[in-house]
């Protein structure tokens, strides 16, 4: 009986070898291709959010001659309505009316079922991890959070705690005694998948810079 032959496909002969090598080549360069594209929309979100902080500040800067809310442009459906900062952290942003996911885009979005900062009950700021509230990650108990409102109004917080939970076991409440701050962003910082858990960043309120304003501020949304 004669020996079974296999036939060798590891190492292909002939006309298929360049039909092989141009088959890799075409690869390689679509892979290269997609990590451009993701490296271009990783780049262009914190560019972008850094854009619409310039074009926030002039509109939150007109709210303040003004009393009125302003828009920083044409077609946006929200407006500035405060300035946190952190003084140890050299950090700032403008907060934007309602946390919607489109605010969100552009900066810290005031949940507007919660009190204004400076509010009796528990006012509510949140903001994406990867840009406007990162810093949030080197915040310190004890951290001074100041507040200005687009109405002039000034509050200054410290923070009392830091803490991990469950967007929808986060224990916030909006109507708790005292004049408190929450920040709140996704959780971890360095995970490039959206989760369930949050990073809260509590605050009590410590002093009331401007004169005119009353214990329980009115609704600025």
């Amino acid at each position: 009986m004669s020996p079974l032959h296999v036939k060798d496909t590891t190492c292909p002969s002939g006309p298929a070898a360049p039909r092989g090598r141009f088959a890799t080549r075409v690869v390689a360069m679509l892979c290269f291709i997609a990590a451009l594209c993701l490296f271009a929309v990783s780049t262009w979100i914190p560019v972008k959010a850094q854009i619409a902080q310039i074009l926030l500040e002039r509109a939150f800067a007109q709210s303040l001659v003004s009393g009125k809310p302003v828009r920083p442009w044409s077609w946006a459906d929200t407006w500035p309505v405060a300035r946190i900062s952190v003084p140890r952290l050299g950090t700032s942003a403008i907060v934007l009316n309602g946390a919607t996911s489109e605010a969100m885009a552009f900066g810290p979005g005031h949940l507007s079922e919660t009190p204004a900062p400076g509010g009796s009950g528990t006012s509510v700021i949140a903001a994406h991890r990867d840009t406007h509230f990162r810093f949030l990650q080197h915040v310190k108990t004890g951290d001074v959070i100041k507040v200005e409102r687009r109405d002039g109004a000034s509050f200054r917080y410290r923070v009392t705690g830091l803490r991990v939970a469950d967007w929808n076991r986060s224990g916030i409440d909006a109507h708790a005694p005292g004049y408190n701050l929450v920040l709140s962003t996704c959780y971890p910082f360095d995970s490039i998948v959206r989760g369930s858990e949050r990073f809260i960043v509590e605050a009590m309120r410590i002093e009331q810079t401007a004169s005119n304003t009353t214990a329980s501020p009115p609704s600025i949304d």
